[in-house]
């Protein structure tokens, strides 16, 4: 009896030294992740639109974001806040210190001019400004005839909410097949004018806008080198004539 008590007292001696073991190796990890993953560096990659500055304060957008295996593991297994102005991101860690961000940009899509700040606002996929500057970036087309006084950057251009998923929808379409214009502008009906050089394009109504961007696929090379209007905003799957105004 005695004997089974001492083996038992053992044995209980022995679990609680495990026990002290574990929980020292724990408070030791957890020394490990304190003192040594503390974030001294972030190497940003593919950045062209945004300053590596704007990134960095994006992903590093909390109270624990001074651990770097935090951000590491936060960017990698969990469900996080999208940064409204990037596609896709992947954080990683170069070593304790250092977080190396790689970003895809969502690019720009179009740009309107502000008078206010005499420059042009450039925007995303998703409407965000990502970029207000002077300059003219090519194969981006000038957005005319809508209505924007200020804008701010990195938010969403401040337009009529209908209006801006018009615009994102059609200049997506467009860009998809390789079909980016000159220019687009609205008029009072709201319905978008593409301009290829001499070559104007009335789309009429964002309807079956899928199949117009396929017609306009195959026409616009034959108008090489012409002037004049191509109408579709007319075209329907019931109406299929499509008429070109050519101007000598």
């Amino acid at each position: 009896m005695i004997k089974e008590k001492r083996r038992k007292a053992r044995r209980r001696k022995k679990i609680l030294i495990a026990l002290l073991v574990i929980l020292l190796l724990l408070a030791l990890l957890a020394l490990v992740v304190i003192k040594v993953f503390r974030v001294k560096q972030v190497k940003v990659e593919g950045n062209e639109l945004y300053d590596a500055e704007v990134i960095e304060q994006a992903v590093l957008s909390d109270e624990y974001s001074w651990n770097s295996l935090y951000v590491f593991l936060k960017y990698k297994f969990v469900d996080t806040k999208e940064v409204p102005f990037i596609d896709t991101m992947e954080v990683s860690l170069e070593d304790p210190q250092t977080l190396r961000i790689k970003v895809y940009e969502k690019g720009r899509m179009g740009y309107l001019y502000i008078s206010s700040i005499d420059e042009n606002a450039y925007f995303d996929k998703d409407g965000f400004v990502v970029e207000t500057s002077a300059e003219k970036v090519t194969d981006t087309p000038k957005i005319t005839g809508i209505e924007c006084n200020e804008v701010v950057l990195y938010e969403k251009l401040p337009i009529d909410e209908d209006t801006l998923r018009d615009i994102l929808t059609l200049t997506q379409t467009l860009k998809r097949s390789n079909l980016v214009p000159d220019s687009i502008a609205y008029g009072a009906d709201n319905a978008p004018v593409l301009k290829y050089g001499n070559v104007k394009v009335e789309m009429g109504s964002l309807e079956l806008l899928t199949q117009k961007v396929e017609r306009l696929d195959k026409i616009l090379p034959q108008l090489s080198g012409m002037q004049g209007t191509l109408h579709l905003e007319n075209w329907t799957e019931e109406t299929t004539n499509i008429v070109f105004d050519k101007k000598e």
